[in-house]
């Protein structure tokens, strides 16, 4: 039963990640369309929550490691 659980959250990291990628590329797509600078899609909402991601993962991970 416990493995169920945890390729159901597999599953859901995976699915959303796969979100954030492709509206993160549908906003590159768009700036390119527009002729925009080509740090304009890093700017977006779906930009910033991957350099938030990006930056904070090793802290957290650190956090984790040196808590336990």
């Amino acid at each position: 039963m416990q493995g169920i659980a945890t390729v159901i959250k597999l599953v859901a990291v995976f699915a959303a990640a796969t979100m954030l990628g492709r509206w993160f590329l549908d906003e590159i797509k768009m700036s390119t369309i527009r002729k925009e600078p080509w740090h304009k899609p890093y700017l977006s909402l779906p930009g910033l929550i991957m350099l938030a991601v990006i930056f904070l993962l090793p802290v957290l991970i650190w956090i984790i490691k040196s808590s336990g």
